[in-house]
């Protein structure tokens, strides 16, 4: 140590050699040596004496360190990459690191960084296909799995809080082309704002919270929107009942749903409602019940500042457009204007059953409600 400090590379190399030698299950005395031979220059040595360390220990955060900086140092972009990551992962375990470590371990980031923008540079090139895909759906399956691979994006599964039916594709938005009605629904976006508006004017008892926990909840993510009109609601169809009332009120928005092919299971589904976001309200990131539905948004009133994110991927609302997607993927949605977010939500079946699947669906739950009484 002494050698070291005084920059004495080849004295500290003898001496962190020997010690090592003598006491080789000391993973401390492995890396005094790699640091004298770095001082020295000699990354053959580093290297072996870093594997000696890693050897007894492959969770040491200095020996990690240090392996990621020389295959950095030494050009081996690919294997630094790698080594980088673990650093990262082992680092969270750490939250006090001195902050010449911190130092280290940015720089260290930054050196990933140019080598992710190089990467994502070249695959962006070889992987143009997805201009040309055929769908959207393939263009958007490309660009994942290219995000995927550069570190750029997570991969989202299905989390069901109730009924998961197996195999089913689990994608973040669904193609336009499995909505066919789709086009004669956003046809009819101005009559419906036109509806919500004049309920909104006098909305009575029809508003109310969407989020309305059972008294002695414990805290948790939905404790700041419990009763709050933050995120309101209006239901014309819940959980299979239309809402006599609201329909008679919206006599043409009423007529729409009863067009559309929606999920229709009793004392389940549909549920159709129009959803009023406040300015500068959120509501946090989650997951729902059952993937055998897509869950339809039509915008009516949308704000610039408003967003939605599905798993990995953020859309803005465009006003007379709708759009479905997975709710069993993690999502959220914001409004950081100064005016109100309004849309209309419908379940749907998810796309990718078929007939005989919703009638047994359907049949299941018939067959529970009966059974349980």
């Amino acid at each position: 140590m002494a050698a070291l400090r005084a920059g004495d590379a080849p004295a500290a190399i003898l001496a962190a050699r020997e010690a090592a030698e003598a006491d080789p299950g000391a993973l401390s005395l492995w890396i005094n040596l790699a640091l004298a031979c770095r001082l020295g220059g000699d990354s053959a040595g580093e290297r072996t004496a870093l594997e000696r360390a890693l050897d007894l220990d492959r969770l040491d955060f200095t020996a990690q360190l240090r392996m990621a900086q020389l295959l950095q140092r030494e050009g081996e972009e690919t294997k630094a990459l790698i080594a980088w990551d673990g650093v990262r992962q082992l680092a969270q375990q750490f939250p006090g690191l001195p902050d010449q470590v911190r130092a280290e371990l940015a720089a260290g980031e930054a050196f990933c960084a140019r080598l992710r923008a190089r990467l994502s540079e070249a695959t962006t090139a070889a992987l143009s296909l997805g201009a040309e895909a055929r769908d959207e759906t393939e263009r958007r399956r490309i660009d994942a799995f290219a995000a995927a691979a550069l570190g750029q994006r997570r991969i989202y599964v299905n989390e069901c809080a109730g009924l998961h039916y197996p195999f089913l594709p689990a994608d973040e938005f669904f193609d336009r082309r499995h909505f066919p009605w789709f086009a004669a629904l956003e046809a009819e976006a101005g009559a419906i704002r036109a509806e919500l508006d004049a309920l909104l004017a006098e909305p009575g008892e029809a508003i109310r919270p969407y989020v309305r926990m059972e008294p002695g909840s414990p805290e948790n993510k939905w404790s700041a929107l419990d009763g709050s009109p933050d995120w309101s609601a209006c239901f014309l169809w819940e959980y299979g009942v239309p809402n006599a009332a609201v329909m008679k009120r919206c006599p043409h928005t009423a007529r729409v749903l009863e067009s559309l092919p929606l999920a229709r299971i009793p004392g389940r589904a549909p549920n159709a409602f129009f959803s009023i976001l406040r300015p500068r309200s959120r509501i946090p990131a989650h997951t729902g019940v059952t993937n055998t539905r897509a869950i339809v948004h039509l915008a009516l009133d949308v704000p610039p500042g408003c967003g939605f994110r599905v798993g990995g991927e953020t859309r803005e609302w465009v006003e007379g457009k709708a759009f479905a997607f997975d709710d069993t993927i993690e999502h959220e949605a914001w409004n950081d204007s100064d005016a109100r977010r309004a849309v209309l939500i419908v379940d749907a079946w998810n796309p990718h059953l078929s007939e005989r699947e919703c009638a047994a669906i359907t049949a299941y739950f018939a067959a529970n409600d009966a059974a349980l009484g």
